[in-house]
């Protein structure tokens, strides 16, 4: 008997998708980089933030176009599996691990907001740092359930406090914001890496809808119109927040700084308390759970494929990916050791998937040509020259982003990132030749999801 996964009835509707975009899109990435944003481009970080969104959209654009034209179970990996020839499989596959860095800057982030109610942290941060990322990998032990639980709580926190900073910040800015000086403030370049630096900020809004699209009504038409609204939200939220962050204090005073001497300046000290750990340090560390949570299934899949030696496969009695999860563990405290800065630490992360991305997008090229019926039917049908042209354009997004984040790195930064992605290369190379990789499968697996997507009605 053919063992199938029971999918849940399509009960979700546009708004609920939307609902589910913003919540998963907007995220403690506003907290941790808003000040590197103002450092490179003063007052004009209100448009870079809303060009991130935009950015943003398009590097992920193969999420909205594979969504109008396929309903797939699996959302993005279903994406990535049928647009991947068997080398990308391998460095999507290990990309998995580069995650761990994030888990350093969310550390590290909460070391400076919390720092700023007990100075003495600072004078331990590298200890408390690793301390803070031991205590939530062990609380991964206890289960998916037990972390679900402690984030829903703190994502309803940190909508509050983004709101609530708004609120009492918006009356609070200096007139004259856009009449004066501090916009641009290093050229276009230094816009171009506001973007760049904001995109960790700013992506997120394909990631959540492209994963219910199977219990999504009209999914082909309702995912992509979710996700477009949600970037719009976003960047609305977004630009009322830098609007505050900028425009509050001068911008010498806030350009590298986290978003607590502005809070400090517009709350009453009982609410600047509250927002920094009850929203700032709260939000921040239900993004680190978040993180250390959802690559449990991945890495281990990684590991049962063959990108990983047998070994990588061992677990608990309890199931626990003990192995895979220590090398994990090893990768995120590996940023705080060497004692790398937000930017840096946001920039090892960002340009594996950029890299990916590009190929993605560019993919969807050859898979509009292959599924000429599906394209046909979607609701961003258009002549074929200009799908062909925004492909190209949200490969070259990809790129840019990619770019700009490399060249913000030392050159020991640079040598680390090229080595981090030769060894990817080297390592899928090697799984693929030596046949611990089954090339047979991958294609069989990428065919199974295609005719489980073409099977699939709204």
């Amino acid at each position: 008997m053919k063992n199938e996964s029971k999918i849940e009835a399509k009960n979700l509707n546009l708004f609920d998708i939307i609902c589910l975009g913003f919540g998963g899109a907007i995220g403690s990435g506003i907290f941790v980089l808003m000040g590197s944003g103002i450092n490179f481009t003063g007052k004009s970080i209100v448009l870079a933030v809303g060009v991130g969104c935009l950015f943003m959209l398009l590097a992920y654009f193969y999420n909205v176009l594979l969504s109008s034209m396929f309903t797939f179970k699996g959302g993005d990996y279903s994406q990535k599996a049928i647009t991947f020839n068997p080398f990308f499989s391998g460095i999507s596959a290990y990309v998995n691990f580069t995650n761990g860095f994030s888990i350093a800057m969310y550390s590290i982030a909460i070391i400076n907001y919390a720092s700023i109610i007990f100075p003495t942290l600072l004078d331990y941060s590298q200890i408390i740092a690793i301390l803070i990322i031991t205590l939530l990998f062990a609380a991964t032990i206890r289960g998916s359930k037990f972390i679900s639980t402690i984030n829903s709580i703190m994502t309803v926190i940190l909508i509050i406090s983004i709101f609530i900073f708004i609120v009492f910040g918006v009356s609070k800015v200096q007139s004259g914001y856009f009449s004066e000086g501090n916009f641009f403030r290093n050229g276009f370049s230094g816009f171009i890496s506001a973007i760049a630096i904001m995109g960790w900020a700013c992506q997120g809004t394909t990631m959540g809808p492209v994963a219910v699209s199977a219990v999504t009504k009209k999914a082909k038409k309702n995912i992509p119109l979710g996700i477009l609204l949600v970037t719009v939200l976003l960047a609305v939220v977004y630009f009322a927040m830098s609007y505050v962050a900028a425009g509050v204090l001068p911008i010498e005073e806030v350009s590298n700084k986290n978003l607590s001497l502005v809070a400090k300046e517009i709350f009453p000290y009982w609410i600047f308390v509250i927002f920094i750990i009850g929203g700032a340090v709260f939000a921040i560390a239900t993004s680190m759970i978040t993180a250390i949570t959802m690559v449990r299934y991945p890495i281990l899949k990684v590991a049962e494929d063959g990108w990983l030696p047998k070994i990588c496969k061992k677990t608990t009695s309890s199931s626990y990916p003990w192995v895979v999860y220590l090398i994990f563990y090893i990768v995120s405290i590996v940023p705080v050791l060497l004692g790398f800065s937000l930017d840096v630490i946001v920039s090892l992360v960002m340009i594996p998937y950029m890299i990916t991305n590009i190929y993605c997008n560019l993919a969807c090229i050859r898979i509009i040509n292959k599924y000429p019926k599906q394209w046909e039917n979607s609701i961003l049908h258009m002549p074929k020259i200009l799908i062909d042209i925004i492909c190209i354009l949200a490969a070259l997004s990809a790129l840019i982003v990619c770019y700009n984040l490399f060249i913000l790195l030392d050159k020991s930064q640079m040598l680390l990132m090229l080595g981090i992605l030769f060894l990817m290369s080297i390592f899928s190379i090697i799984s693929i030749k030596t046949g611990n990789v089954s090339i047979e499968n991958l294609e069989k697996n990428k065919e199974m999801i295609i005719q489980e997507a073409l099977n699939e009605e709204d």
